[in-house]
């Protein structure tokens, strides 16, 4: 059950109709996963810095269970999520932020909720 969030400073207005869909099933592709199994939020508008800059940016946080983790695996997944994100945002790769978080199967819970501990 893969975990994508895209969080960006782009106002609402900007944030091109249908995102979530679309990052949905390319998440899915890009994965491996079902898009069925899928879970993808994006938070348009708000305060966010990039390298300092607080100009256009955006971060994309992707977390699942055996598919991130990596360095091969994650350079393969990055490559194809900013062809994706600079096509659909209008944004460089230099002002996305892309982060991998491995889930381990202890973390998922009774009914497919996660299980954090801190």
């Amino acid at each position: 059950m893969p975990f994508v969030e895209l969080d960006t400073n782009l106002p609402a207005n900007r944030v091109p109709a249908g995102l979530e869909k679309r990052l949905c099933a390319a998440s899915a592709a890009i994965l491996g996963k079902p898009e069925d199994r899928m879970n993808v939020t994006v938070r348009p508008g708000l305060a966010m810095a990039v390298s300092g800059s607080a100009e256009p940016c955006a971060q994309l946080l992707v977390s699942s269970i055996g598919v991130v983790g990596t360095a091969e695996d994650n350079r393969g997944h990055s490559a194809r999520l900013f062809e994706f994100l600079t096509k659909e945002l209008g944004l460089g790769q230099e002002r996305i932020i892309i982060r991998f978080f491995p889930l381990e199967p202890w973390q998922i819970g009774k009914n497919g909720t996660v299980v954090t501990f801190l």
